[in-house]
């Protein structure tokens, strides 16, 4: 399911690099399942770098796997009124995001339309290749941020260079767990604005 929040960039006949953002725990504290509006609260500096890229006109994605839909915790609904939330919180900096894609499903779903192994929950491709075909990115100059290291093998596994950030369940994941071989990451963070301006001055020099 993915949702498009700005038209900016949807025009462009040359394909371009975007960044694609995980949500829990990168951009919003990372509170387990957000299971009612009042748990959102976005992290410190997440909206300031979200305007950095948005100022440079780099497409801002989100890439979320939202596995609470599946086991019945909540309705898709309210992830509808988050990201309606997020957007008019961060439009309040001055940033916005240009498309969300979320992946609702998972293998011991409740309900049988969502109880399957998709091809669209992170680490695997399917989002980031839907997100490329739809606006046409180009992968494999894209960034994938996020604080998990299932966000560093999505990246790897679309061809994209991964940023794990310490926040969220990034400095557990880091001391504690053991990546996947292929969860390589490019660069370790301390938070999104961090990530931000490394990868401005890795993707155009600025």
């Amino acid at each position: 399911m993915e949702e498009y929040t700005s038209s900016t960039f949807l025009s462009r006949e040359l394909k371009q690099p975007a960044v694609f953002i995980d949500r829990d725990g990168t951009i919003n504290e990372q509170m387990g399942y957000i299971n009612h509006l009042s748990r959102f609260h976005l992290l410190p500096r997440a909206a300031a770098a979200i305007k950095l890229l948005n100022d440079k006109r780099i497409p801002v994605i989100v890439v979320t796997n939202q596995s609470g839909v599946a086991r019945g915790y909540f309705p898709y609904s309210l992830v509808d009124e988050i990201h309606q939330e997020m957007a008019e919180r961060l439009a309040r900096q001055g940033a916005h995001i240009d498309a969300i894609y979320v992946c609702p499903h998972h293998p011991e779903a409740k309900s049988k339309e969502l109880r399957q192994t998709c091809t669209c929950r992170k680490p695997r491709p399917g989002l980031f290749d839907r997100a490329a075909t739809d606006l046409n990115l180009e992968l494999d100059r894209s960034y994938v941020i996020g604080d998990r290291w299932s966000d560093m093998e999505a990246a790897a596994n679309c061809g994209a260079k991964g940023i794990l950030v310490l926040t969220g369940y990034g400095k557990g994941d880091l001391a504690y767990v053991t990546p996947p071989p292929a969860a390589k990451p490019a660069l370790v963070a301390d938070d999104l604005y961090a990530a931000a301006e490394w990868l401005l001055q890795d993707l155009c020099g600025s």
